[in-house]
């Protein structure tokens, strides 16, 4: 049946939804590149919380999506901004969500790294930064995961210079049990986080980022950039020590960063593979096999739909990719932590499930159908 889908301008246009989904076929393991999901929190929707009241998550509900994740062969990124880390999980949730879902990769096989970070403070001396991440850094190194050491808001509020940055960096690897993935994430997804690694000139802050590097090239594993900046990704890749992996987190221009140049690529960390994961999936195996148009065929298309749910306020998509998760029939509602799924607008949610159903990404089209007619009709939008 006709849906009829507002649009920015306020007026109803018909849309027919697609009838058949994209159908992936699960397969081996990839060979050509590392590739991490970051994964959202489903909330409980039956909790009596208010925004200020900490996260009530739906655990059932959010350690099924993740094994939904890991059966189409992806990593999970777990207690990322994604999760809603700062925007609705505090750190007490993160940790759970951490012991839990690193449990059960265990159990099930599948590959997981979790975010370090410094949420349990609003503010604090250096001394009181490192503690903090130390802290969380034990609980994921406890858990059997893989440490990523997530940007601090602690820190950028602290740090006099690129000299702290140096500080603390180095003193977390010179103790990290294992390598770790360093996350430079950047103002749009987070303005906190503006002037990180002690200066807003992107060159310079550069120049230090690399300079932690550097110093521990054997601590490190790879970076996680997420500034949707393509050349200087590519540039920063170019520029690793050897054996250090770039994991593009560009959720703009992944496409053509994972594919790669005659000089290298970037493997993947991405919050937009937590709706495009079987899709997401199928065209890294078609990239392991050497066919690099085959690779882009499949994943140039969701490009449109990744830059409408990370459209600016960027830090805002988590309520899209909630949506989908619900359209497709992950979730049993359309809820979310702290009560975000108040934070976009009908149309823009139109325009994400319009986009996602081009993709055939619901396994159920005539299940997204009805939901979305149900979330029109709640705004009052009527045949």
């Amino acid at each position: 049946m006709t849906l009829h889908l507002p649009d920015a301008n306020g007026t109803l246009r018909a849309y027919e939804p697609r009838t058949e989904p994209f159908a992936p076929t699960p397969g081996a393991p990839f060979t050509s590149r590392t590739v991490f999901s970051a994964a959202h929190v489903v909330a409980d929707p039956y909790a009596d919380t208010t925004p200020d009241s900490p996260a009530a998550v739906d655990w059932d509900a959010t350690l099924a999506f993740r094994r939904h994740l890991w059966s189409h062969g992806l990593g999970v990124a777990e207690a990322m901004d994604t999760a809603q880390r700062g925007m609705g999980l505090d750190w007490a949730g993160a940790a759970e969500l951490i012991r839990r879902s690193a449990a059960e990769a265990k159990a099930v096989g599948g590959r997981i790294a979790c975010g370090v970070g410094t949420d349990q403070l609003t503010g604090g001396t250096l001394a009181e930064v490192r503690a903090a991440y130390e802290e969380q850094l034990a609980v994921v190194e406890e858990s059997g995961a893989q440490a990523i050491l997530m940007a601090s808001r602690a820190l950028a509020a602290t740090a006099q210079g690129p000299d702290d940055y140096l500080e603390v960096y180095g003193h977390l690897l010179r103790q990290s049990a294992e390598p770790v993935i360093l996350h430079w994430l950047g103002p749009m997804f987070d303005p906190a986080l503006e002037g990180y690694w002690g200066s807003s000139d992107l060159d310079a802050a550069t120049g230090t980022f690399l300079e932690v590097i550097a110093a521990h090239p054997d601590k490190v594993d790879g970076i996680k950039v997420s500034l949707l900046d393509a050349r200087r990704e590519i540039d920063l890749r170019r520029r690793l020590p050897r054996g250090v992996r770039c994991y593009t987190g560009d959720d703009f221009h992944y496409p053509e960063l994972i594919a790669g140049d005659e000089q290298g690529f970037s493997h993947a960390l991405l919050g937009v593979f937590d709706p495009l994961g079987p899709l997401a999936a199928e065209a890294v195996r078609v990239l392991d096999t050497g066919n690099t148009e085959g690779f882009r065929a499949l994943l140039d298309p969701t490009v449109a739909l990744s830059r409408h749910l990370f459209q600016a306020p960027t830090r805002f998509y988590k309520t899209g990719v909630v949506l989908l998760a619900w359209l497709a029939g992950h979730q049993s509602h359309f809820t979310m932590v702290g009560g975000l799924q108040s934070a976009r607008s009908l149309p823009h949610l139109a325009r994400a499930y319009e986009l996602a159903d081009g993709l055939g990404l619901f396994p159920d089209p005539k299940l997204a159908e009805e939901r979305m007619r149900t979330l029109l009709h709640l705004y009052g939008v009527t045949p």
